[in-house]
């Protein structure tokens, strides 16, 4: 399942945030910083980054910034271990060792569950599978569409424990192919548990066996998240589950209840229904799918909710659920959100709680460098530098992804730890939350980056300049005609006076391939009136964006540049 954007999410402290040097540029792409040399130190015959130098034009000002030694990982620093020591290896762990194997730093990667972390074994990639399988059978059993394209088929079936196979046998297939990637190139994988003893030390092991101690010049952490689980809800595996369970397809249940429609509760909710079963959402806002663009959220819900077996209460609290015993069905005891009254009990023959993620953060040793978490999340500054309980930096340990709450995605995490190399070897690299995309991989998809309409709106009013919304239909697109998938919407939030991307919206067959484009747009800081001269080949789905360009109206005659995209 895609990681879910967590309601857990807490902003950190103002004074936790450092100031940047003005010089840099934020970028959410993998590439260096402009404007920046290299200063290397020759001792004994081997070569040694020591500093990096920043120069601003016509200033004359220098700018140094300290780097780890580095040699392609053939030779770390002499006084220890390893160069890094990454703890956990999931996305975020596995992208930060490749790209800090690629700059020459001695890497290590302490895994104490299985490669790949929740993303490749209980997450995105077995989700996904899932959702090729429910697509499929849609398709299958869309009568009208089906007939439309001049196809007749039989009654579509499936067969559970193949599909869940398929499930299975992906996962393991990505776990090996990462596993070996890092072998090839000569991470050491240490196996164990990872706790942080002291300065630039780590121990590791498993239970019951004898545990190890490296010494590393940086330490980055992780770890990752598990489901996040509310007070008053029982999990036994079978009948009450997480997404943990549910990427297993022990069984598909009739009548099913979905406690929480962000990301995970929709994604589950089209497995379910085009496998049979009945969904009944429960929400705990006044409207279903809260993190969306309302208005998406809007279509949303006519196009993915009410067409299908989907019921749901919104504006309530589940604070009891017991799983089925002796034939009993499942009973979900449900409140009001506000006035907390009983709203409601359910006898339902499954329940899934998807209310989001908590950080896995529990026996890192965080105490052993006075660190406190906040709500289990490890504080950091936007360069992902952790922060003590004094609110000073941590020297040498980083966290990135789940464990951090800054974007709970699997692709944040190894952006976020490509950006934490960028630094050890010498490049001041701030990474842009708001360039970062995300998407629903439901039937039609959703995707999303930057803000949504409330969000500019807000920002907007607090800035002191005005924004202006451009649509555009799935159902003026040529592609997505001949596919007979016309359902769909792209939108695109602006400031008219400038050309600044703020936010871009869709929904729509592969909306999450689509986004790309306004991602990278924003993470460049490329203008409206720059990238609608961008040639998108014809008949392709790109062509939503061009048109979605194209009708956007900015203010020519205004002269002002798009301020440097920020990092949150």
């Amino acid at each position: 399942m895609q990681a879910s954007v967590s309601s857990l999410y807490t902003p950190y402290p103002p004074h936790t945030i450092l100031r940047s040097n003005s010089n840099i540029r934020f970028c959410g792409l993998r590439r260096e910083a402009l404007g920046f040399q290299s200063i290397s130190q020759f001792r004994n015959g081997e070569s040694r980054r020591i500093g990096i130098v920043s120069t601003k034009p016509r200033s004359g000002k220098l700018t140094v910034f300290s780097a780890s030694a580095a040699d392609n990982g053939s030779r770390g620093a002499t006084s220890f271990d390893y160069d890094l020591v990454i703890i956990g290896a999931g996305v975020g762990g596995h992208g930060a060792a490749l790209h800090a194997v690629e700059k020459g730093l001695k890497t290590a990667i302490i895994e104490g569950d299985v490669m790949g972390g929740t993303c490749v074994n209980r997450g995105c990639v077995p989700s996904k599978a899932l959702l090729a399988v429910s697509g499929r059978m849609r398709e299958l059993q869309d009568e009208h569409h089906m007939k439309a394209l001049g196809l007749q088929v039989a009654a579509a079936g499936y067969d559970r424990q193949a599909v869940a196979d398929h499930a299975n046998n992906l996962a393991s297939k990505i776990r090996g192919n990462l596993t070996n990637s890092l072998k090839a190139i000569g991470v050491d994988i240490l196996t164990g548990f990872g706790t942080i003893v002291g300065p630039q030390k780590v121990k590791y092991g498993k239970v019951g066996f004898t545990e190890n101690v490296v010494t590393a010049k940086d330490i980055i952490i992780a770890t990752g998240s598990v489901p996040f689980v509310p007070k008053g809800i029982e999990i036994d595996g079978k009948t009450v589950i997480t997404s943990d369970h549910a990427l297993k397809l022990e069984f598909v249940p009739d009548w099913i209840a979905i406690v929480g429609s962000g990301y995970i509760g929709l994604e589950f909710s089209d497995v379910y229904t085009a496998l049979g079963s009945e969904v009944t959402f429960i929400e705990a806002m006044d409207q279903l799918m809260p993190g969306f663009d309302p208005e998406i959220g809007k279509l949303a819900q006519r196009v993915l909710i009410n067409p299908r077996k989907i019921d749901y209460y919104t504006g309530v609290f589940a604070t009891k659920i017991t799983p089925a015993t002796d034939g009993k069905p499942v009973t979900i005891e449900l409140i009001d959100a506000k006035t907390k009254e009983p709203k409601d009990t359910l006898e339902v023959d499954a329940a899934l709680i998807a209310t989001g993620r908590a950080p896995f953060t529990k026996g890192l040793g965080l105490n052993n460098i006075n660190v406190e978490t906040q709500r289990g999340f490890v504080p950091c500054d936007d360069r992902m530098r952790v922060i003590d309980a004094d609110g000073n930096l941590v020297p040498h340990v980083y966290c990135i992804g789940d464990a951090n709450g800054k974007l709970m995605l699997a692709h944040t995490a190894s952006a976020q730890g490509i950006s934490v190399v960028e630094q050890l070897t010498g490049k001041d690299y701030v990474l842009n939350h708001l360039s970062i995309p995300a998407a629903c991989f439901t039937h039609p998809e959703i995707s999303m980056v930057g803000l949504t309409e409330p969000q500019a709106r807000e920002k907007a009013e607090k800035e002191g300049f005005e924004i202006s919304i451009a649509k555009t239909s799935f159902k003026a697109n040529t592609k997505a005609l001949a596919e007979n998938e016309g359902e769909g919407l792209a939108k695109l939030i602006y400031r008219p006076d400038t050309g600044e991307i703020l936010g871009v919206h869709i929904l729509g067959m592969h909306a999450a391939d689509l986004i790309h484009e306004a991602s990278n747009a924003i993470a460049l800081g490329t203008r409206v009136q720059d990238i609608k001269f961008a040639v998108h080949a014809h008949p392709t789905l790109s062509e939503v964006l061009d048109e979605l360009y194209k009708s956007a109206k900015v203010n020519l005659h205004v002269s002002k540049s798009v301020s440097e995209p920020v990092s949150v």
